[in-house]
């Protein structure tokens, strides 16, 4: 997949996860509890890659599903569902803006950490323009979060 489409998907994403949190804090907002809405959300999840995975590889790929399971593969699972219900409950709470630009700014400041611990001795300089562009998006996150509306 080339940059221009793979920058396009990630953009739809973006765009689909302001939709997506938007929907479910309604369902939360009609249902009991907030886990409603992860379950529906992670119902969907389980039914649609399920079906494509028998598609694709029939009951072989389930097989393989079982044995590649271990205490450690349940980890991504575990927090992707901590990061839709921190994204539902900021949604409630602070409002969508606040919400994404809190959770960029810290992903950008992850990111940074994992690609700076994985590179095996970055040039102090090549570190400048990165550490940068982070400073000015936590300011950006920032005074997102403080304005009243």
């Amino acid at each position: 997949m080339n940059s221009s489409l793979t920058l396009l998907f990630l953009t739809a994403a973006g765009i689909g996860l302001v939709v997506q949190n938007t929907i479910m804090v309604r369902i939360t907002q009609s249902a009991s509890t907030i886990l409603i809405a992860m379950l529906l959300n992670s119902l969907v999840g389980i039914v649609l890659f399920t079906g494509i995975l028998l598609a694709r590889n029939g009951l072989a790929g389930v097989q393989e599903l079982f044995a590649t399971v271990r205490w450690w593969t349940l980890i991504p699972g575990l927090l992707g569902s901590f990061f839709v219900f921190a994204s539902i409950t900021g949604y409630q709470n602070v409002g969508a803006a606040t919400t994404i630009a809190v959770l960029v700014a810290s992903q950008l400041i992850g990111g940074l950490v994992m690609d700076i611990a994985r590179s095996h001795g970055v040039p102090l300089r090549a570190m400048i323009g990165p550490a940068i562009g982070a400073v000015l998006l936590v300011i950006g996150a920032w005074l997102v979060a403080r304005r009243q509306f």
